[in-house]
């Protein structure tokens, strides 16, 4: 989950002892968790672990990014003009 998100990569990696780039770039390219499982040696309990573990992290961060959106726009609806009367 490269794409501009700060999932730390290297410390799932560590965690779980494991290149979790390749993982995910295996289910990026539409490999089931079956073949990844199969062809990395990973316990299939693991590896959905470390995929809801993604999951996760990623859901986190689009949550802050949307109220930090909301925040940005809550301020903005504060401020009144009021005009005079003529």
């Amino acid at each position: 989950m490269s794409e501009g998100c700060s999932i730390d990569e290297k410390s799932l990696s560590k965690k779980y002892r494991t290149n979790v780039h390749t993982l995910i770039r295996a289910w990026k390219k539409g490999y089931s968790d079956y073949d990844i499982s199969r062809h990395t040696g990973i316990n299939p309990l693991t590896l959905q672990q470390i995929r809801s573990d993604i999951e996760l992290t990623h859901r986190r961060l689009r949550l802050a990014k949307k109220k930090e959106a909301v925040g940005i726009q809550a301020t903005g609806q504060r401020h009144i003009f009021l005009t005079p009367l003529t």
